[in-house]
């Protein structure tokens, strides 16, 4: 898949676990990890501002796109 997600990246940078974050903006640790892994077919931009927002972040830092 051409859009690589770096959400592990940021996570490490910022020192927070998965659990920590899901338990922020408010989804399940399943649902994290199926994000972070790269499997999802999409993400809603509510979920996009809330992980920004608690990673003090922009969706650049989360999101790259490789062909």
């Amino acid at each position: 898949m051409p859009i690589i997600v770096n959400l592990d990246v940021m996570l490490a940078k910022r020192k927070m676990k998965s659990k920590n974050l899901a338990e922020q903006i408010g989804i399940t640790t399943a649902n994290l990890s199926i994000l972070k892994s790269g499997k999802a077919k999409a993400i809603r931009f509510t979920t996009l501002e809330a992980i920004c927002k608690s990673l003090d972040c922009q969706p650049s830092d989360l999101l790259e796109y490789q062909e």
